[in-house]
């Protein structure tokens, strides 16, 4: 049985877990025992058999038609997103008039990413990044870097620089006010590591057991299976010397599968705004001083000919 497949299983019974009797219109039953759905609650809200139901569970049954699974959708209360990742771990592409999201086994595009990093260093108005399914740091711009604790670099690993900002700020002062941002933060990037990346990869498998080993919040959150991507949002980064600023960032799919550009930007006027403006010209001082101390002559240079 393929990781996909046990998946599916796991993902059904999480779903199911989660889902409070409320929620899908039944009644309360105080001798329930289960903390979700039972498996025909289930099996009724979506139209199939109790027997069929517990075979998709247990991985038994590799081939669910999309009928079925748009009407489990429906059943366990997925939206859009979460209907898309139960069709994934089928193996199947959601039927829908808008364009599917590139499968997990789609490979990485080595001449797109060749031209977003040149596009990258061309671009000096905004912080950005380019990151694969496993949230590995493929290319980043000069802003970019400069962002703390959010201080990147190409084979880096975003979640794991996330966790480390949240370890980083619990030594700090004022840490309590800042630990519901780092903990959302935290759930929001396992879910969108969950949402994108392939099950069977062992890179996913090793960062996964990493980040499980190293933060129980990052352990919960990935076991509870939520999947969904982050599309657009604020976060806080710590811009020397302002201190914590709320950014608002976008990503967007790079085409060639595989590789999602974020942005960093604010409104004009904002303190982000201006924090950008800072970046830029400190930026361009360090290069205006790099470029003099490279046309500035060396001791060997002003020493004459036979002198010694």
């Amino acid at each position: 049985m393929s990781g996909s497949h046990a998946e599916l299983g796991i993902y059904l019974r999480a779903r199911r877990d989660a889902l409070a009797p409320a929620d899908a219109g039944l009644s309360a039953d105080a001798r329930r025992r289960v903390p979700g759905l039972r498996r025909q609650e289930v099996a009724v809200l979506a139209g199939i058999s109790p027997e069929y139901y517990l075979r998709l569970e247990q991985g038994k049954d590799h081939q669910p038609s999309p009928q079925v699974l748009l009407a489990l959708g429906r059943a366990l209360r997925l939206d859009a997103d979460a209907t898309d990742y139960l069709f994934r771990l089928a193996g199947q592409t959601v039927p829908s008039r808008r364009p599917a999201a590139a499968g997990p086994s789609a490979p990485s595009d080595p001449d797109a990413l060749d031209s977003v990093t040149t596009f990258l260093d061309q671009w000096t108005s905004a912080p950005a990044y380019v990151v694969d399914r496993n949230q590995d740091i493929l290319a980043v711009n000069t802003l970019a870097r400069c962002f703390i604790p959010m201080a990147i670099a190409p084979g880096d690993n975003l979640i794991e620089a996330i966790v480390a900002g949240a370890e980083d700020s619990d030594a700090e002062p004022g840490a309590e006010a800042r630990k519901p941002y780092w903990d959302g933060a935290i759930r929001s990037a396992a879910a969108n590591l969950r949402y994108h990346a392939d099950i069977d990869d062992p890179r996913l498998q090793l960062l996964v057991a990493s980040l499980s080993s190293r933060c129980k919040l990052f352990r919960d959150a990935w076991g509870s299976h939520e999947a969904h991507p982050q599309r657009r949002g604020e976060a806080l980064v710590d811009v020397a010397p302002f201190g914590l600023i709320p950014f608002r960032w976008q990503t967007l799919e790079v085409p060639g599968g595989g590789q999602y550009l974020a942005t960093f930007f604010g409104d004009p006027g904002s303190p982000a705004a201006a924090a950008v403006e800072y970046l830029l010209a400190k930026d361009k001082v360090s290069r205006a001083l790099g470029e003099a101390g490279e046309r500035r002559p060396g001791p060997e240079e002003l020493t004459e000919p036979g002198d010694g």
